[in-house]
């Protein structure tokens, strides 16, 4: 028998807890948050593993220590505006929304982001903004935000998405070329994000963050 609470416990006993991530509010989401209905139909017993789940092609949801990790190091707040850039099915959105005060889900993927929409409303965060465009332009209509989270990695330094954060924003990430990713925290400073690191990890690379080819003479 599925027992989603106990799968739930289990993952963040085993997986979040022992990442050094102790936020009460970030816990309590985690253990609150059905990660089974944001992973691909079929896959519910696989949503509480350690490992990233394959949502569509070249798309995969963050391992639970990895998100954890980052949005505890972006020390969310109640009063913050917040981006998903790269919600996928919605997870992250739906654990943002029980931290932050406003959520704004952006994918590119049209049926990731009619999924994420069904899924936020189904388990009490239909408050949350479902947009879908290009997840390398951000979404400048809704800036600028607080914190802005992307789902996955990036090979370069997101500096149109830091040009939609607030003077003391944040933004979280998993930054660098396999197999020297890092999770970082960037904040603008002098018109341009300076980042952080603060942990090691592996995260999937999401379509439009890859650095161009070196020249090779």
């Amino acid at each position: 028998m599925f027992d989603s609470a106990t799968m739930r416990r289990n993952m963040v006993d085993g997986q979040v807890r022992t990442a050094d991530v102790t936020n009460p509010e970030l816990i309590a989401a985690l253990l609150e948050v059905p990660r089974e209905r944001f992973v691909p139909a079929g896959l519910a017993a696989q949503a509480y593993l350690d490992g990233d789940i394959a949502m569509a092609p070249g798309r995969a949801l963050l391992r639970p220590l990895v998100l954890a990790r980052l949005i505890q190091a972006a020390r969310v707040a109640k009063r913050d505006h917040v981006l998903d850039v790269g919600c996928g099915f919605g997870y992250s959105s739906a654990v943002l929304a029980r931290l932050a005060g406003s959520v704004v889900a952006l994918e590119e993927d049209a049926a990731l982001a009619r999924q994420a929409k069904e899924a936020l409303a189904a388990t009490g965060a239909g408050e949350t903004i479902v947009a879908t465009g290009p997840l390398v332009e951000g979404w400048p209509p809704a800036a600028p935000y607080d914190f802005i989270l992307l789902n996955g990695a990036t090979e370069v330094v997101p500096e149109t998405l830091g040009r939609q954060l607030k003077p003391d924003g944040r933004l979280a990430c998993m930054f660098g070329r396999s197999p020297a990713v890092k999770g970082m925290i960037f904040r603008p400073a002098e018109g341009r994000l300076v980042g952080r690191a603060i942990f090691d990890a592996g995260a999937p690379l999401l379509p439009g963050f890859s650095a161009p080819p070196a020249f090779v003479f």
